[in-house]
């Protein structure tokens, strides 16, 4: 069983950073493509970022420029680092997992909150 563990929010003022780290446990990060999401009060779930499981990455429009997503393969961790936030960047990010075959994601995280401060 792949298991997410999401750590590194917490409360920032705008314009600052943050690193969010999504360790991996029961699987290797080298066979699964790896998302970011995020979800804010009120709103549905979005998209932020992917990294591949071949080192490929994308991002949102909305994030573009801002946010990097990055990976450790001998620590299977995956990374969100996030500069020039914005108080509309608050929302519980997740991060998720699904194998190179499958379309849907399998594996989610718990979640981790990330506020920013105006």
């Amino acid at each position: 069983q792949v298991q997410l563990v999401e750590s590194g929010g917490g409360l920032v003022q705008a314009g600052g950073s943050l690193r969010l780290s999504c360790a991996v446990f029961g699987g290797t990060i080298s066979f699964l493509n790896m998302g970011w999401f995020r979800q804010a009060p009120g709103k549905e779930r979005e998209f932020v970022g992917f990294i591949s499981w071949n080192g490929g990455i994308d991002y949102a429009n909305s994030v573009k420029g801002r946010f990097t997503i990055s990976r450790d393969v001998a620590k299977n961790t995956v990374y969100l680092q996030m500069n020039s936030l914005k108080s509309e960047d608050t929302a519980v990010y997740y991060c998720a997992g699904r194998p190179r075959t499958s379309q849907a994601y399998d594996y989610w995280g718990q979640g981790t909150q990330v506020t920013v401060s105006s």
